[in-house]
């Protein structure tokens, strides 16, 4: 998906529809830049997934074996999303780049189209699912310990990541039913739902299915997380917890840490495609869309641009927001509070040496 940022603008010049409204500036983009970017993407879960599977390994008989578990599976979910969808965009550039304009026309009929449509949906809904079901797994566990025990095992994540893949299966298929449908999107190298030109009621329903699910997720993921935010600092603040317990809340502190650290980064990378791709479906379908298609083509590859971010910046969630680096961070920072604390102290003192000097010079006159 990261290359789809790359090489938008570069092939915009190769579509010879005539688009409404004022042309847009297209700038050429060096390829070697989106290879290398797209490598370090790689080479970024790569990283990321090595730290969650030695973790997993190493905390295998304890609660936070069930969070690894969904953590890698995301990672691994964000990496085949990265590389699958990237190397059909890289493709489909160069085919278009050397394509004729009756082959740029028909492009959003061509089989690699609906594909690339079909993983854009799904691996777009797949970590928003893990990161609610994280949210809601740590929730269960830092609220209620014993139901968390008795109820989710290993084999039972297991079965919830089948129903999370299989569930955004089924809605990247819907298509294939005739319900919405994936088309060739401005600037003609990326394919996602029919939101901007010829759109139907049935294009509408499947925009508004996936942007609702995807926004509903990180509505669930955010309610959760702070549930366990403040059961966390409730704990800390009574501060009554044997050394068991405060190792235990500690390891919950990284996690819920973490899982923050997911739904900020999804916030942000998904939100702009998930509301400007359903509000381009429902202009589009009422005909109020006009001459503002051009803006909401902008709109949409700037979404775009931001969701393939997304898995750049997730697996850097679990290399930073670690209990060792978040250890390092908080012993910097009381270090410096409490040299700036020093200092104060030590500038009161002098002030309050200098108002005593004047007051007893004061009192000999």
């Amino acid at each position: 998906m990261l290359a789809m940022q790359r090489f938008n603008s570069s092939a915009s010049s190769n579509h010879t529809a005539a688009p409404q409204g004022p042309k847009m500036k297209a700038v050429a983009l060096n390829p070697t830049s989106a290879g290398l970017t797209m490598t370090l993407g790689i080479l970024f879960n790569v990283v990321a997934l090595i730290i969650l599977v030695k973790a997993y390994n190493r905390f295998r008989r304890r609660s936070k074996a069930t969070f690894l578990l969904f953590a890698s599976s995301l990672v691994a979910t964000d990496l085949v999303g990265h590389v699958i969808p990237g190397a059909l965009v890289l493709s489909r550039y160069s085919l278009g780049s050397n394509s004729t304009s009756s082959q740029q026309d028909h492009a959003d009929q061509d089989a690699s189209c609906q594909f690339l449509g079909g993983c854009m949906v799904f691996f777009g809904l797949c970590p928003l699912f893990l990161g609610c079901a994280m949210a809601a797994e740590r929730c269960l566990g830092i609220t209620k310990p014993l139901l968390h025990a008795r109820l989710v095992t290993t084999a039972r994540t297991k079965m919830a990541l089948t129903v999370i893949w299989l569930l955004a299966l089924c809605v990247a298929l819907m298509p294939n039913f005739n319900l919405g449908a994936y088309t060739n999107q401005y600037p003609w190298t990326w394919c996602f739902i029919r939101v901007m030109e010829n759109t139907k009621l049935t294009d509408v329903a499947f925009a508004g299915l996936f942007s609702g699910l995807a926004l509903c997720s990180l509505a669930l993921a955010f309610v959760c997380n702070t549930i366990s935010g403040i059961t966390l600092i409730r704990a800390r603040i009574k501060n009554k917890s044997c050394t068991q317990r405060r190792s235990a809340r500690s390891h919950d502190t990284e996690m819920v840490v973490q899982l923050v650290g997911i739904m900020v980064t999804s916030c942000i990378c998904w939100s702009p495609l998930l509301i400007f791709g359903l509000m381009s479906a429902i202009r589009s379908y009422s005909g109020t869309l006009g001459t503002d298609i051009q803006t909401y083509r902008q709109l949409m590859v700037t979404g775009v641009r931001m969701a393939t971010c997304n898995q750049i910046l997730d697996p850097w969630v679990y290399i930073l927001l670690r209990r060792a680096i978040l250890r390092k961070i908080y012993r910097i920072t009381k270090k410096q509070a409490s040299l700036k604390g020093s200092m104060f102290r030590s500038l009161r003192g002098d002030i309050s040496s200098l108002q005593n000097s004047e007051k007893s010079k004061m009192n000999k006159i």
